[in-house]
């Protein structure tokens, strides 16, 4: 990767729908050898995708929580199993495998404190091999979805 795939990058990150002649002209290169590298890019799976961000609050999704997770054991059959039930769930926006204690951080995002209860009581507290889960509340988000710092 060279200064004009990153330059490529950070016009897509800036906007994803910006057409191949668009970000050529942006970057100072001609159009075959950009839709080359966009190209390129897509196969190599440094861009792994394009899709429009959504304001929860916008769409009525306006609860949102950290769960953290200690799994019981670490094995690969326990991994596995409460990864695959993690990603069942649409509410889960964001799951990272964390280094030491907790093993997981969940982002959830629901309707309301209603809505992320029931799907705590009927989905999240039955996750396979959990120990422990904790909650906390978001109370502010000030960046999602940031541009890589290319």
């Amino acid at each position: 990767m060279d200064d004009i795939d990153r330059k490529i990058l950070a016009e897509l990150q800036k906007n994803g729908r910006l057409s191949i002649t668009e970000v050529a002209e942006r970057i100072g290169i001609s159009l075959s050898p950009c839709h080359r590298r966009i190209r390129a890019l897509e196969e190599d799976g440094v861009i792994s995708g394009y899709r429009a961000t959504i304001a929860p609050t916008a769409v009525g999704l306006t609860f949102s929580a950290i769960v953290f997770t200690t799994l019981r054991e670490s094995t690969h059959a326990t991994l596995a199993a409460f990864e695959a039930a993690v990603l069942a769930l649409p509410e889960v926006v964001s799951a990272e495998r964390l280094f030491g204690e907790p093993d997981y951080m969940l982002h959830i995002v629901t309707r309301d404190l209603a809505s992320f209860q029931q799907l705590y009581d009927r989905h999240l507290a039955s996750l396979p091999g959990v120990l422990k889960m904790t909650s906390t509340l978001v109370m502010k988000s000030l960046c999602q979805n940031r541009p890589l710092p290319l």
